[in-house]
């Protein structure tokens, strides 16, 4: 039997040098089926990026997407980080967080639109996340307004000084962020403590309502695991691409 066409995507695996991280960093990337470089493709960068593919299943996922729903191709750039020094480079109070900012927006994504038709106006870029990696995606939207818009945020770990930073934004009437945590996530076990997630994302949403965001907020059955997130993927997915 031939596979399903949903199937059918190239993922591609490329390294990059960063001036800002001085090392290198690796980069997944989900060519969408029937790719073609004269044509021209949304996108979605992902933090944690090898988890987005191996546990989140996003190139199936978007294959699915792609010929279920209707919507149109997109690409995928996963983003790889070392687990070693996550939260250095993800949560604010992190020694390389501001490196990590600039090397996404200056480094990676000048290299993905060099190299692939990828579209360049904050409506057409998405940028996504897992628990710190939620958080760190905002604050790279929040850095950089021009690049990105539109955020998606699996369980968001907006701890303090994330809400802090948030908190200084007068308008945020330009964001859009699709944001989903599990009702068993009160009680999380992080490398920097215990934390609560599902109130940290509701003082979040209510933080960036009352500056003007567009907030799709839901709180669903569920853990703080790529099970969970995996499962809820499908659906913040279109919301930003079934339009």
């Amino acid at each position: 039997m031939s596979e399903p066409v949903f199937l059918k995507r190239t993922i591609v695996k490329q390294t990059i040098w960063s001036e800002h991280l001085h090392e290198e960093r690796k980069l997944r990337i989900y060519l969408p089926p029937g790719y073609n470089e004269a044509s021209s493709y949304p996108v979605i960068y992902c933090q944690d990026g090898e988890e987005f593919f191996n546990f989140g299943r996003i190139a199936t996922i978007a294959g699915q997407l792609i010929a279920e729903h209707g919507i149109e191709p997109f690409i995928i750039v996963g983003v790889e980080v070392n687990v070693a020094v996550r939260t250095e480079e993800y949560a604010p109070f992190g020694s390389r967080f501001k490196q990590y900012l600039a090397c996404f927006a200056e480094e990676i994504i000048p290299y993905i639109e060099h190299n692939y038709p990828v579209r360049r106006t904050p409506g057409e870029r998405l940028i996504a996340g897992d628990s710190l990696g939620g958080s760190v995606s905002l604050h790279i939207a929040l850095a950089y307004p021009g690049l990105f818009s539109r955020v998606l945020s699996l369980s968001g770990a907006y701890y303090p000084q994330s809400r802090e930073l948030i908190a200084r934004e007068d308008d945020l009437s330009w964001l859009d962020i699709n944001m989903v945590v599990g009702l068993q996530e009160t009680e999380y076990q992080t490398d920097t403590g215990v934390y609560d997630f599902v109130q940290m994302n509701r003082e979040t949403r209510d933080l960036l309502e009352s500056r003007g965001a567009s907030v799709d907020y839901r709180e669903k059955d569920g853990k703080h695991l790529w099970g969970f997130w995996q499962k809820e993927l499908p659906e913040s997915l279109l919301y930003f691409f079934d339009r």
